[in-house]
């Protein structure tokens, strides 16, 4: 057997470093360059978050966490990642992830703004809600009921509420308040075009009035082949001068929005919002209305009804009247039904 000459072995050594080094090169390769996401998720990097947070959010979601720390520490990631919604897709890799959390490359939110009634159940509802925006509930009240802030986007802070039309749309998580608000305003201009402006002043009616009237229209129905009809009642009743004496208005009054039957005792509560008591308008919204309301109240039905109150059948619609006297035939028979099923 012939022994390995001097050159051979430095050849072999050679060759087995190449190959060691070739080895760790491409795990090397693979640690930054590979796929570190196996499945979807979203990420969500509050401002309140700081880096030890934010690996523990990400470490669950990612693979190859030695490569990363390398490679957030070379960008200085821990005194420079931007909070906001990250959407990590399968296929990343930790340089994708940590340029996207450095750069604040967020994905945007779809935030739904409905079926609410007052400012505090907005704010409540966005901070709580599918994590919609990342301020609590307190900073979004502060917002939404801020005087300053509503002269800024032309209101003042009883009409706030209502420049919010009801539909969904697109921030970025990390939003302020502020900005928030300011870009509800801009919606609004939005939403008032020349259409819905012209069908306003057929009304006689401001853009305020139009969402004050909404708002109860909202709340006294949710048949949308039926708000203009209710519209034109309270048109009626407004160009009469008679009081709009609406049920919802005496539930807001009150404050309890879980109250199914209106008695004598809630017609006298005082307040300026209680439309048995006082003529025209409440002071402001009622509630958030719904863009069918609105153009409900914009389209209202020419007719000759002053009245009108829940069907016996409870099937959601209305009976109407001309007449005080044909009213309470149908308030009889609807009261009736709810003495029938025990309805307090």
């Amino acid at each position: 057997m012939k022994r390995m000459t001097a050159k051979k072995r430095l050849l072999v050594v050679f060759i087995a470093a190449v190959a060691v080094g070739a080895t760790v090169a491409l795990v090397f390769i693979f640690q930054f360059f590979g796929d570190a996401v196996r499945e979807r998720s979203d990420l969500y990097i509050s401002a309140r978050t700081d880096y030890p947070g934010l690996l523990d959010s990400l470490r669950p979601r990612t693979d190859h966490h030695w490569a990363f720390d390398r490679y957030a520490g070379r960008l200085e990631l821990e005194r420079s990642f931007k909070p906001g919604h990250y959407v990590l897709e399968p296929g990343m890799n930790v340089v994708e992830i940590a340029r996207m959390l450095k750069l604040g490359m967020q994905t945007p939110v779809r935030v739904t703004i409905n079926n609410v009634r007052t400012p505090a159940q907005l704010a409540g509802k966005l901070a709580r809600l599918a994590r919609q925006l990342d301020a609590d509930s307190a900073e979004l009240m502060r917002a939404l009921t801020d005087p300053q802030l509503a002269r800024e986007v032309g209101t003042d802070s009883l009409q706030l509420f209502s420049i919010f039309i009801p539909n969904t749309y697109e921030f970025y998580w990390t939003v302020s308040p502020e900005d928030f608000v300011r870009r509800m305003r801009k919606e609004y201009d939005r939403f008032w075009t020349p259409e819905r402006d012209a069908a306003r002043r057929r009304s006689g009616l401001s853009r305020d009035e139009v969402l004050k009237l909404a708002s109860i229209v909202t709340e006294e129905t949710n048949k949308a082949d039926e708000m203009p009809r209710v519209a034109g009642v309270y048109i009626n009743r407004l160009r009469k001068g008679m009081p709009l004496q609406a049920d919802p208005t005496v539930k807001y009054a009150l404050q309890d929005f879980s109250l199914r039957r209106i008695l004598h005792k809630h017609l006298r509560t005082p307040s300026p919002y209680n439309t048995y008591l006082n003529k025209g308008l409440p002071p402001s919204s009622i509630a958030m209305p719904s863009v069918a309301a609105i153009d409900g109240v914009l389209n209202f039905e020419n007719h000759d009804y002053l009245f009108f109150c829940a069907r016996p059948t409870f099937d959601g619609y209305h009976s109407f009247a001309r007449t005080y006297g044909e009213h309470l035939a149908n308030a009889r028979a609807y009261s009736a039904e709810l003495n029938r099923r025990n309805i307090k």
